[in-house]
């Protein structure tokens, strides 16, 4: 046990990182249980030490893949944390922990002591369903996306930016965008983060190995990821990789199931069970029609990679308009339900209807549509219902 300790010591004195993520003042840490969901590189773990650091000894942090939990248990730590005047658990990457009932074995823990607190972590893929519905009810989750282009100013440059919301982006935003672009130069700045500025450690990694660590973000997913949350052979996690290699070439696009069931070599129900594994483990985006049946096994109507950097990562390349709406879509569907739209791009809460393109573009495909939109990329402040694409990464 005091391993547990030591390592914690370690992992949260040695942690120097000053900025906190946008959800850290948003989550109520006053809860006793909590539960942070995200993909992988967006910054869970540095959230977790750092609230550890900040609670001192009456804290402890431990990650649940460690060689530790073989032969202990999360409620064996719970005990002897809280015996030891502990107050804190912070439990990282729950869904790799080693035994079954990870869902019991905290709520046994939150109904036994009621003095402590728990906060742990877990992969996008994970999904709190009936099974746990005993533990759903005493959660809090929140998820953790990755930076937005509104931090990653923050983190690069010091400034103290705020998020705008979505309705005032609207209805003000040549006066927002004028105020921000007068002391920053957002077209270069923002060009840079389409390149690698969505996972924080891009600011411990060049170029070259910022892409390479996303390349392994990636098949870490497909490895360790997607087989701790459900079944699956090896031969199925090649087929995955297989299907990211062709999407590379065609995104976005609205998929042929047969051809791509093809090329692939799979049935198109192993098709759509791939498209929502690679959707839950944000590899890919994908998109609806709005008239869809929530509960209708239906295709998706168009296919996007989840971010700019996973694309970059991929050797997607020369492909503007892709990278366009990949960051369009991440950033619109933090505010709402996003859909595919059938004139136009995107669709949000069936009822802001989004054209994406380059700074030349106009209203042609959207003309006369209510509350519609143009998303221009390229272009320091809009005019009218023309909104530059930059302001979108203020949402969050």
């Amino acid at each position: 046990m005091e391993r547990i300790y030591e390592i914690s010591a370690r992992l949260t004195e040695d942690l120097n990182t000053p900025f906190r993520r946008y959800l850290y003042d948003i989550i109520a840490w006053s809860d006793r249980l909590i539960m942070i969901k995200g993909a992988r590189g967006v910054g869970k773990t540095t959230m977790l030490k750092q609230r550890c650091k900040e609670n001192g000894e009456k804290g402890v942090y431990a990650s649940l893949d460690q060689l530790f939990f073989n032969d202990h248990t999360i409620v064996e730590l719970a005990d002897y944390h809280y015996k030891h005047g502990g107050t804190h658990l912070y439990l990282d990457e729950v869904h790799l922990y080693p035994r079954p009932n990870w869902e019991q074995e905290l709520k046994n823990i939150y109904d036994s002591y009621p003095s402590l607190y728990i906060v742990f972590t877990g992969s996008s893929l994970l999904h709190l369903n009936s099974k746990v519905a005993d533990l759903s009810r005493r959660v809090a989750i929140y998820d953790l996306r990755g930076l937005s282009f509104r931090e990653y100013l923050n983190f690069t440059g010091n400034y103290e930016l705020n998020p705008i919301s979505l309705s005032d982006i609207i209805s003000n935003h040549r006066y927002l965008a004028s105020n921000i672009i007068s002391n920053i130069r957002v077209i270069g700045e923002f060009e840079k983060y389409l390149k690698k500025g969505y996972y924080p450690f891009f600011m411990e990694s060049s170029e070259i190995t910022y892409a390479q660590r996303v390349e392994r973000l990636v098949l870490s997913v497909i490895d360790i990821d997607i087989p701790a949350i459900t079944s699956i052979e090896y031969e199925t996690q090649l087929k995955l990789k297989k299907l990211l290699v062709v999407l590379a070439e065609q995104v976005p696009f609205v998929p042929n199931m047969t051809t791509l069931s093809r090329d692939v070599g799979v049935t198109r129900n192993q098709l759509m069970k791939f498209f929502t594994l690679l959707n839950d483990g944000a590899i890919l985006r994908t998109l609806m029609d709005s008239t869809t049946q929530p509960k209708r096994a239906s295709k998706p109507e168009k296919i996007l990679f989840d971010n700019p950097s996973v694309m970059q990562a991929l050797g997607i390349i020369n492909k503007a308009g892709t990278v366009r709406e990949s960051f369009v879509a991440s950033m619109l569907s933090f505010v709402g339900q996003l859909f595919a739209a059938k004139e136009g791009d995107f669709l949000l809460d069936r009822n802001y209807l989004f054209e994406v393109g380059g700074k030349g573009k106009g209203f042609s495909q959207i003309a006369d549509k209510p509350n519609s939109y143009v998303i221009a990329d390229n272009i320091e402040t809009g005019i009218g219902n023309k909104i530059p694409m930059w302001l979108l990464g203020f949402l969050y």
